[in-house]
């Protein structure tokens, strides 16, 4: 609401960590264009289902991933 208020769009850059399950750990924001979009792409990220995890050699491994976010006002 801010954001639309202030007429604010940009990209977020969301940093975390997809675990051996395929859970999201340790997200946080890197890249905030202001106005409560930071604390949006949060939200979503937090909300989404489980991940497929990495493999490395037939093992499941932790991997460390950055996900641009794009708020545009229509």
């Amino acid at each position: 609401a801010i954001a639309r208020e202030n007429e604010i769009e940009g990209t977020a850059v969301v940093e975390f960590v997809v675990d051996t399950d395929g859970s999201i750990q340790d997200a946080k924001v890197l890249r905030d264009p202001g106005g409560g979009i930071g604390e949006e792409a949060l939200r979503v990220v937090g909300r989404m289902p489980t991940w497929i995890p990495g493999k490395q050699r037939d093992k499941t491994v932790k991997v460390l991933f950055r996900l641009p976010i794009r708020f545009r006002l229509q």
